[in-house]
Parts: structure tokens; sequence; C-alpha cells
């Protein structure tokens, strides 16, 4: 069962809540909630943290965390996916998004030779590409959101289903 596929990689809420760092927070972490695997807390925590993961800001993870406590969802889940933008996907979600804002803001878009994007190239074209690049990781991130919400939804019931009749078979086989 999926249920028991994402236990295995999860850590338990005993080993959370006994990490030394995370005690000033052990008030917050009792709520059965942050670590429930069903359909709505793991969807749910699928939504927030593939958005918070397309947003460009500094500390993702514990803002993951945050919206996990505040919308009570899944938190090791959510914090797992803010690890969806790392050095390696980070350039092509900030190309997807730039050119989702440029097409939405209707600005001329910047044409760029990649292998000579640099800190500098960066830096200078910074005025021109934060308004799209914003623009369009809140576009992304929604997007990617809702796309991984439905998927959970839809995964989960398929999955719940498919157990469904295999019982169904194994009791009319007997």
């Amino acid at each position: 069962m999926a249920r028991n596929l994402l236990k295995r990689f999860f850590p338990t809420p005993e080993m959370i809540k006994s990490n030394p760092a995370l005690r000033m927070f052990e008030r917050f972490l009792h709520d059965p909630n942050l670590f429930h695997l069903n359909r709505h807390s793991v969807s749910v925590a699928f939504f927030w943290g593939l958005l918070i993961a397309i947003l460009p800001i500094p500390g993702q993870m514990p803002l993951s965390a945050l919206a996990a406590l505040v919308f009570r969802c899944n938190l090791p889940i959510a914090v797992a996916l803010a690890w969806v933008s790392n050095p390696v996907t980070t350039p092509f979600i900030l190309v997807i998004s730039y050119t989702i804002g440029a097409f939405i803001l209707q600005s001329e878009k910047i044409s760029f030779d990649p292998s000579a994007i640099s800190l500098e190239w960066f830096m200078s074209s910074l005025g021109l590409i934060w308004k799209p690049v914003l623009l369009g990781c809140g576009i992304t991130g929604l997007l990617a959101g809702a796309l991984g919400y439905f998927v959970m939804q839809l995964y989960w019931r398929w999955h719940v289903t498919r157990a469904w009749h295999k019982r169904k078979q194994l009791r009319q086989a007997k």
C-alpha cells in the first residue's frame, strides 16, 4: 500500500520530536495530522511543498514546515518536497517561470546564450527579469502545487479501489 511505502522513507514522529534541534517546536509537533498518511494530509502536503519549492525564496524547508503546521498536513512530505528545487533543477524552473511571466506581462523576452550565462550576466539583467521571474514562479508554483494535489488525490483513490478489487476477487475465489 502507498502508506507502507511512504512510512519506510520518512522518520517517525518520535524521531522528529526527540531531535534536540527541534525541542523548541515540541508543542507544535503534537498534532497527529502532521504525521498521518491519508489522502487529504498527503495531498495538501504536496500542494504546499511544491508551491514553496518553486518560489525563489531562501528558507524553503522551514517555510514548508510552517505551512504544514498551519494547514495541518503531513510535515515530512511537505519538507521533503522543498528539495524539488535544487541546484540542478533551479535553472530550468527559473527559465520556465521567466518565459511564463514574460508572456503574461507581454514584456520583451531577453535572448541569451546558455553558455554565456554567468553571475555577472545575471546581476546585470536582474533589473529586467525580476518581475517576469517572480510572476512566473508564483504561477508555476500554484500550477505545480495544484497538479501535485490532484495527482495525489487520483493516485490515492486509484490505489484504494485497486486494493478493494483485489480483495473482492480473493473473496470470490474462496
